[in-house]
């Protein structure tokens, strides 16, 4: 294998293709350039992309507004699909030519990425790689914060903001896999119409009605057990209100800002919890722990259908603008994928 891997290594291109801006700004920035093509380190494989996936990090951090890791290339990206074309130093589960869908701290907007083993998981069976690339953000977001974190369970109830994105559909998607009620909120009637054809239990337009006061009256003022919130802000308090005795509110971003004013006496009385996360600091360990739930509990459904890629647009690499002015626009449903291979 080792033999393998180094002949395959002599036939890679020494530079590739890639979106690395020289500094942050707008969408014009997103320029293809030439970068050296990244070398494996121990425990990791280079994969030729296909497509990579376009997420609401990669726009923070093209505004240089995202907190980076440190060591961490400058290439936007946390998700590709691709072929593995060489392995690191004691990689042991992946081979040369196996179709992965990978989870990354970076550099996925380019023809090569680096993963680590465990964060990469099999293509799923009949799906194609624009498809699997923009699984890994979402599924690993949803998966440790709603049902790890905040425990989530056939039999109960959940209030997701943003319930056409990425993020969103991907929650429907999973609740409705395994038996929980799922609310979402979005900005418009069109977008609350996708939703709810995606399966969300129902969708609540929070530019028409007061989300909190409709929760309590879907659920006949019981409110809901989980809030996966990625809006902040004065949404806080707004969302504690939704909740039922014991229920778990888990903050992912904040894009009404990271500050809020809460009602102890409420949390108090109805035994809150508020917690929250970030994936992309956490270490390998942990996302490959993340990695193997997901490939146990949940990739077996894409196999058989009860689960599919929902992907809003795609754009060639060269066209990274043209995709985060899309995503910036706020009307895609579902994920927005970059196209390397056609």
């Amino acid at each position: 294998m080792a033999t393998a891997a180094a002949e395959t290594e002599r036939r890679l291109p020494e530079t590739m293709t890639a979106i690395d801006p020289e500094g942050p700004g707008g969408p014009d920035v997103l320029v293809p350039v030439t970068r050296p093509v990244p070398e494996p380190g121990p425990g990791e494989v280079l994969i030729r992309v296909h497509a990579a996936g376009v997420n609401r990090p990669d726009i923070l951090q093209r505004l240089g507004l995202y907190p980076m890791p440190p060591g961490t290339t400058t290439i936007p990206g946390l998700e590709a699909a691709g072929e593995v074309v060489a392995l690191g130093p004691g990689v042991s589960t992946l081979r040369i030519g196996d179709p992965v869908s990978a989870l990354l701290i970076g550099g996925g907007y380019a023809e090569y990425a680096v993963a680590p083993e465990g964060q990469c998981l099999p293509v799923p069976p009949g799906m194609r790689f624009v498809e699997a690339a923009g699984l890994p953000e979402t599924y690993f977001t949803v998966w440790s914060n709603l049902f790890e974190t905040a425990g989530a369970k056939p039999g109960d109830s959940v209030l997701v903001h943003g319930g056409t994105s990425g993020i969103g559909v991907t929650a429907v998607d999973l609740c409705k896999l395994f038996g929980i009620d799922v609310y979402v909120t979005c900005g418009s009637g069109q977008k609350c119409a996708a939703a709810e054809l995606v399966g969300a239990t129902r969708a609540i337009d929070y530019n028409a009605r007061d989300f909190a006061a409709e929760i309590r009256e879907l659920t006949g003022g019981r409110g809901v057990d989980i809030v996966l919130d990625m809006v902040g802000g004065d949404y806080v308090p707004r969302n504690l209100v939704c909740l039922t005795e014991g229920g778990r509110h888990v903050s992912i971003a904040f894009q009404r800002g990271q500050r809020a004013e809460i009602d102890l006496g409420l949390v108090m009385r109805r035994r809150l919890v508020l917690t929250g996360s970030m994936l992309r600091p956490r270490d390998v360990a942990f996302k490959a722990r993340i990695a193997a739930a997901l490939r146990e509990k949940v990739w077996p459904a894409f196999a058989d259908g009860r689960l599919k890629a929902r992907i809003d647009k795609t754009f060639p690499l060269a066209e990274a603008a043209a995709a985060h002015r899309h995503m910036e626009q706020g009307r895609h449903v579902g994920k927005i994928v970059l196209t390397v291979v056609e």
